[in-house]
C-alpha cells in the first residue's frame, strides 16, 4: 500500500505553500504529493487568492526541491493541453525529478473554467482521452532514432522525432474517472493506474472490479494496473480538532461524516482505509483542503501513518 497526499490549489495557494506542503508530507514519509489541475476556485468558502496555479509549471518546481516524494496531477483535464506538447513537458518534468512524475489524465468537467479562460469545453471528451493516451504512450514508446506518426479524429502528428524520453519506462500514467465502462477499458489498454475519488466504497469496489475484468479481457495482468482511491479527509486527536478544520474549510462536519470520506481519529481512517484495501485499493490519495494547516498534515504522517497496512 501507498499513501499520498492530494491538494486543490485552486482554492487559494501559491507557489511556495504548495512548497512547503509538499517538503513536509516527504519529511513525514508520505509516498507521494499530488495536485488538481484547474484553473477556478469551487464554492464560496474560498476566495481563490492569489489565483490559480498552472499544474506542471508548479510540479517542475517541485521536482527541484524535493528528493523523495513522488509528484503528479489527479486529473489534468484532456481539454487543456495538446497531446504532443504534454509529452514533451511530462517527459522534461520526469527528467528534472529524477523519475518521480505521475501524469494523470482525465475528459475534465469544470466547464466554467473552461469559458473563464477561453478553453474549448467540447461535449464529448472520451475521444479526446483516447487519442491523447495512444499519443502519449506513443511518443514516449517510440524507440530513439525512429518517428511517430499519428493521424486521429482530433490530431494529427507528422515524423514526430518523439523526444525527450521520460527516465521512467514505462512513464507512469493515470487514468481516473468514475465511468462504468469506457474508462476502466481505456486505463487497461493504456495506463499504469486506474483511480477513482469521492465515490461510496460500493462504488468503488465495483470500478475496481470493473477494472479487473477489462485488463483481462485485453489478456492483461490485472497486477500490472496500479488501482487507486482518493476521500476528503478531516482528522485529529479530538473532536475538537475535527470540527475546527471542518469550519476552517466550511465543511459541515455532520454532512461530512455521512459521505465517502476520511474522518475522525487515527483509528477511525486506518479503519476505513483497511476495508479499502479488501476491495482492492493499492494506493490511498487524502485530500486535504486547507494547504496553511500542516498540524493536520503532521497528525496524518505522525499518528495516522505509521498505524496503516502496508
Amino acid at each position: 500500500m501507498e499513501y499520498c497526499v492530494f491538494i486543490e490549489p485552486q482554492q487559494g495557494a501559491d507557489y511556495d505553500t504548495q512548497l512547503a506542503f509538499a517538503q513536509t508530507a516527504e519529511r513525514l514519509g508520505f509516498d507521494g504529493f499530488f495536485r488538481s489541475d484547474h484553473f477556478l476556485k469551487m464554492g464560496d468558502f474560498f476566495d481563490g487568492l492569489p489565483g490559480p496555479t498552472d499544474a506542471l509549471t508548479t510540479i517542475a518546481g517541485l521536482a527541484r526541491e524535493t528528493s523523495r516524494i513522488r509528484l503528479g496531477t489527479l486529473v489534468s483535464s484532456v481539454t487543456y493541453r495538446h497531446p504532443g506538447l504534454l509529452a514533451i513537458q511530462a517527459a522534461q518534468i520526469d527528467a528534472m525529478s529524477g523519475g518521480r512524475f505521475e501524469l494523470g489524465l482525465g475528459t475534465g468537467w469544470y466547464e466554467a473554467e473552461h469559458r473563464a479562460y477561453g478553453l474549448p469545453f467540447p461535449a464529448k471528451r472520451f475521444d479526446l482521452l483516447e487519442e491523447q493516451l495512444q499519443i502519449l504512450t506513443g511518443l514516449w514508446s517510440t524507440p530513439i532514432g525512429e518517428t511517430f506518426s499519428f493521424a486521429g479524429a482530433h490530431y494529427r502528428l507528422e515524423d514526430a522525432p518523439a523526444l525527450p524520453k521520460p527516465v521512467q519506462s514505462p512513464m507512469p500514467l493515470i487514468v481516473g474517472g468514475a465511468g462504468p465502462s469506457r474508462t476502466p477499458a481505456l486505463a487497461a489498454s493504456y495506463a499504469t493506474e486506474f483511480n477513482i475519488v469521492f465515490q461510496p466504497e460500493d462504488v468503488i469496489a465495483d470500478r475496481l472490479e470493473r477494472v479487473v475484468r477489462a485488463c483481462e479481457a485485453i489478456d492483461r495482468d490485472p497486477a500490472t494496473l496500479k488501482r487507486t482511491v482518493g476521500l476528503t479527509v478531516l482528522a485529529g486527536a479530538s473532536e475538537a480538532d475535527v470540527a475546527r478544520r471542518a469550519a476552517n474549510t466550511g465543511v459541515d462536519l455532520a454532512a461530512f461524516r455521512e459521505s465517502h470520506t476520511f474522518c475522525g481519529s487515527a483509528d477511525a481512517i486506518a479503519e476505513r482505509v483497511g476495508r479499502l484495501r479488501e476491495r482492492g485499493a493499492e494506493r490511498i490519495y487524502f485530500q486535504m483542503i486547507d494547504m496553511t494547516d500542516l498540524d493536520h498534515l503532521a497528525y496524518l504522517g505522525e499518528e495516522v501513518l505509521p498505524i496503516l497496512p502496508r
